[in-house]
């Protein structure tokens, strides 16, 4: 489909994705975090997808709260590790930044496999939070083996958000 210059506007949407090879790359809290990410995958309930995750919340007083996927066979009864380390944090923590989020994934068939993003779900619940606490929250992405992402707020990579404005009347 071609469309006339008049009235077509073009914005470049774009973002800053921080790439370390190794867990020892990473600053030293960042390499805690993310410890404690993997340490909650360990634990994860995943008997159907066999797709791991764990995630570890950093709160603004230095708690760290964690996080890990829990499968149900009605699929959509589950929960992922972001959302469960995110919301538990809210409900023991009320009020508390959120600093940063670690997530570990261990695919099942992909040892090497690039670090996997938080899903549909999980982004719009997360920057929710980063809106209400107007200030972002820097996520670390890192699997079993391989490159590890940063970047430095969930907005980044959910740039068209869905929020509270669209449901206000006025």
């Amino acid at each position: 489909m071609e469309y006339t210059r008049q009235y077509m506007k073009k914005k470049k949407i774009a973002f800053d994705l921080l790439i370390f090879d190794t867990l020892s790359d990473l600053s030293q809290n960042d390499q805690k975090l993310l410890k404690e990410a993997m340490k909650a995958r360990s634990d994860a309930y995943a008997p159907y997808s066999k797709f791991k995750v764990g995630a570890a919340v950093l709160l603004e007083n230095g708690e760290v709260v964690i996080g890990n996927n829990q499968e149900n066979a009605s699929y959509p009864s589950g929960l992922c590790a972001e959302r469960v380390a995110v919301f538990q944090a809210g409900a023991r923590y009320p009020g508390v930044p959120i600093t940063a989020i670690a997530i570990s994934t261990l695919p099942s068939l992909k040892v090497d496999a690039i670090p996997a993003a938080p899903c549909g779900n999980c982004r719009q619940s997360i920057v929710e939070y980063e809106q209400r606490q107007q200030s972002p929250i820097s996520l670390i992405m890192g699997s079993e083996k391989g490159p590890i992402y940063k970047c430095s707020s969930m907005g980044d990579i959910l740039p068209l958000v869905f929020d509270g404005s669209f449901l206000n009347d006025s």
